[in-house]
């Protein structure tokens, strides 16, 4: 079993920053690899970023040159870094963990996910 927590979310202006952390139970954190998902009112759940466990990057192309995913092995941790936030980015983020096969962006290839923790950019 792995449980994810994560935090950091929050009310800014369009244009903000915030930076989210998404903190791993387990002792083999650093042999999986990492997603970010968000999911809007009416939407479905769509792919952020994933990082790989060995550090590897990718990116959906509506976040490229504004977020930033990065891990933090020693601390169980995995990181999202987001600026210029705009109101389109108004939703609820997962982090969840890759199941070590299949591609990044689809949900299914994922095994545990957090809670999920609310981004509101305001315009």
């Amino acid at each position: 079993q792995v449980q994810l927590v994560e935090s950091g979310g929050g009310l800014v202006q369009a244009g903000g920053s915030l930076r989210l952390s998404c903190v791993a139970s387990g002792r083999t954190f650093n042999s999986y690899s990492m997603g970010w998902f968000r999911q809007a009112p009416g939407k479905e759940r769509e792919f952020v970023a994933g990082i790989s466990w060995g550090y590897g990057t990718t990116y959906a192309d509506f976040v490229k040159g504004r977020f930033t995913i990065s891990r933090d092995n020693a601390k169980n941790t995995v990181y999202l870094q987001m600026n210029d936030l705009k109101p389109e980015d108004t939703a609820v983020y997962y982090c969840a963990k890759h199941r070590g096969v299949g591609i990044f962006n689809d949900p299914h290839e994922y095994d545990y996910w957090g809670q999920g923790t609310q981004v509101t950019a305001s315009s």
